[in-house]
């Protein structure tokens, strides 16, 4: 079993439409027809989303987004219109909100890997590929690749996993043109956001993007521009590990929410995994851990204070 522990109902908000509740992130359409993102501070482990939050975890990606996107303007351009609080919302939703230009989303998660890790790893030890990539022998857990590669995912529901999937597959979805675009564009964005991360003392070891075209019918806009969507290069998204501790041949530390896992797969919390019922409630201090270590990211990467 997987999914919601407890689905929350969605806000109603003078002016907007409700249109999907995702694992982080609430959905809007507002009366121009632009998309109202909304993150909050739920926390997903073991494909559940908990019935616990990460205090100021959903402020804390929404930031720090958007300050990448400005560091990759140049190379890609990106769906943020405002990040203004819609007239008559919460509060609350100060510093999480996301206005966006609506695109026609390409099915496709677009992971790079410079670093040998998570699944990849497990396929590595399989077949020595990663996404029918071959590989050198002799890596290990946490092994920087010869150069990073373009691993294509499928997007799952909540509750369901991304699968892995040939780049040969991303060609015959989206058509070949695209599929290329697809490569080149995340390979680049992975590139700029790894230097820069290397510059603060933080490994970039993979990273999923997501992007999608304009809709066809805005005279505005360009129909053929590829589009940078969704949080980018977050905790959530991506693998940052510190690049003082970065040893290979075991587990890394990560700037994420390993603290959860962990707990979550020890025997204090008394879950079993592959049981029939959902995850309890985090302690107090793996809270307070998680947080820090959202904030700690935030910290490093941008060179400002978290406040």
């Amino acid at each position: 079993m997987s999914g919601f522990v407890e689905k929350p109902e969605p806000v109603q908000v003078p002016g907007l439409v409700h249109v999907h509740t995702g694992k982080v992130r609430d959905l809007y359409r507002d009366r121009a027809d632009r998309l109202v993102m909304v993150a909050s501070d739920r926390v997903s482990a073991y494909d559940w989303v908990l019935p616990t939050e990460i205090p100021d975890k959903g402020r804390i990606l929404t930031q720090l987004s958007m300050w990448w996107f400005d560091q990759l303007a140049d190379l890609v351009g990106n769906h943020v219109l405002s990040t203004e609080v819609p007239e008559g919302a919460p509060a609350d939703w100060a510093g999480r909100v996301m206005v966006c230009r609506p695109l026609r989303m390409v099915p496709v998660e677009c992971v790079a890997r410079g670093y040998l890790t998570g699944s990849g790893l497990v396929e590595y030890r399989e077949s020595r590929t990663v996404c029918g990539l071959a590989l050198p022998e002799g890596l290990e857990d946490g092994s920087e690749l010869p150069a990073p590669i373009f691993t294509p995912a499928t997007k799952a529901d909540v509750g369901e996993h991304d699968e892995n999937v040939p780049y040969e597959e991303v060609a015959r979805r989206v058509g070949a043109e695209t599929a290329a675009r697809l490569r080149q564009t995340t390979l680049a964005v992975y590139g700029r956001a790894r230097d820069i991360a290397r510059e603060r003392g933080i490994i970039l070891a993979d990273t999923k993007f997501e992007f999608g075209f304009p809709d066809a019918d805005r005279p505005d806009e360009d129909p053929n521009e590829l589009v940078l969507a969704d949080e980018v290069l977050t905790p959530d998204s991506s693998r940052f590990w510190p690049a003082d501790l970065w040893e290979p041949g075991r587990a890394q530390q990560s700037f994420d929410k390993q603290f959860v896992r962990d707990w979550l797969g020890g025997p204090e919390s008394g879950w079993d995994r592959g049981g029939e019922l959902p995850p309890p409630p985090l302690p107090a201090k793996t809270v307070e851990q998680t947080r820090e270590k959202y904030v700690e990211a935030y910290e490093r990467l941008t060179g400002m204070p978290w406040s």
